[in-house]
């Protein structure tokens, strides 16, 4: 017989529910009425609360998901004949339908690269290349935290990339849609992960990280908000009932949830690392830096394990695979998944 699957899948963070904290705060929130579009007490006070958190009053737009708030920031920092350098394995670049040049009628500069992570001397060599108005103006660097690849950004190294932008008259913008797993693993804060180091602007993820749905976007330069109003509306980010998704928000960031949440997923893909670590037909690409194992498995095992418990593979052609974890993700989910994968490679290796 097959082993059970885990209870909690390991597709990715985006498949978890929400915490139960985050529901009861929905619940709440449900009482009575409120004033629509953003004019409510919840909003106010999740407002207030990652303003605490960045130490300075950053402007905060709430939004429905990570493409929406994507779109909705660079919307504000870009004219259509400008551009956008990111890593060729960006979100906004291989994830989001095109959404982010649609609505901001700019192009997106990707760059290869071997962990997801820009180099200042990319940026230079990509601005050095372009001629003038023949070619788009790049305006914003545009960076995962942590990236796609499971890679972080050190502190140096968001240092870095900030001078190289605002010294090229460039916006630094980060997608946070995991921030809380990077804050986390480099046991740093936000301002020392944002502000200090240059950054101007970014989205600051809730999906992730235990509520229902919801993103903030936030703006550290002063300013650069100017439009937000008109362009969360304009992309169908400006919710009505904003106190559901600020209500999470206010969950989220009380007691530091958003980092007990982060701390737990991280820890859990370390465990699940381990777990794997030396077994047959099993390969980890990478360390593990947040709550995301990479691992490459024979071309012949991918699909009956995802059928087993789906998972998304990373690059077919390699036949690596992605194994997320979650604030939801457990020990036993753990022991569940290696079961299955032990079976699965060990039929395969008796049928050779």
């Amino acid at each position: 017989m097959l082993p059970v699957p885990p209870v909690n899948s390991f597709a990715s963070d985006n498949v978890a529910g929400a915490h139960p904290r985050v529901v009861e705060a929905l619940l709440a929130a449900n009482v009575g009425s409120a004033p629509a579009y953003g004019d409510d007490p919840w909003t106010a006070r999740a407002v207030k609360r990652l303003r605490d958190l960045f130490g300075s009053d950053v402007e905060v737009y709430f939004t429905y998901g990570g493409t929406g708030a994507n779109v909705v920031a660079l919307q504000c920092l870009l004219a259509p004949h400008e551009a956008v350098i990111c890593p060729a394995t960006a979100h906004i670049n291989v994830d989001e339908c095109g959404a982010p040049e649609r609505f901001t009628g700019a192009k997106l500069l990707d760059v290869p690269t071997q962990d997801g992570k820009l180099r200042p001397a990319d940026v230079e060599a990509l601005v050095r290349s372009l001629h003038g108005e023949h070619n788009v103006k790049p305006r914003v660097v545009a960076i995962s935290q942590p990236t796609e690849l499971g890679a972080l950004y050190t502190l140096d190294e968001l240092a870095a990339l900030g001078d190289v932008a605002h010294g090229n008259d460039l916006l630094l913008y980060l997608d946070g849609a995991r921030l809380a797993n990077a804050v986390v693993a480099l046991g740093c804060s936000v301002p020392q992960m944002t502000s200090q180091v240059g950054v101007d602007a970014l989205t600051f993820g809730g999906t992730k990280n235990g509520l229902l749905y919801g993103e903030a976007v936030v703006f550290i330069r002063p300013g650069l908000g100017e439009r937000a109003r008109f362009a969360r509306k304009q992309a169908g980010q400006l919710a009505s009932k904003m106190r559901f998704i600020a209500a999470q928000f206010e969950a989220l960031l009380h007691d530091d949830l958003w980092l007990h949440n982060a701390a737990h997923a991280n820890a859990m893909a370390r465990a699940l690392a381990a777990e794997l670590s030396g077994l047959g037909q099993v390969e980890l690409m990478r360390s593990v830096e947040v709550n995301s194992v990479f691992a490459r498995l024979p071309a012949a095992l991918v699909p009956v394990l995802a059928e087993w418990s789906f998972f998304w593979t990373w690059d077919v052609g390699e036949s690596v695979v992605r194994w997320m974890t979650s604030f939801a993700t457990t020990e036993q989910d753990i022991a569940a998944f290696v079961e299955g994968v032990r079976y699965f490679v060990a039929g395969r290796e008796g049928a050779q």
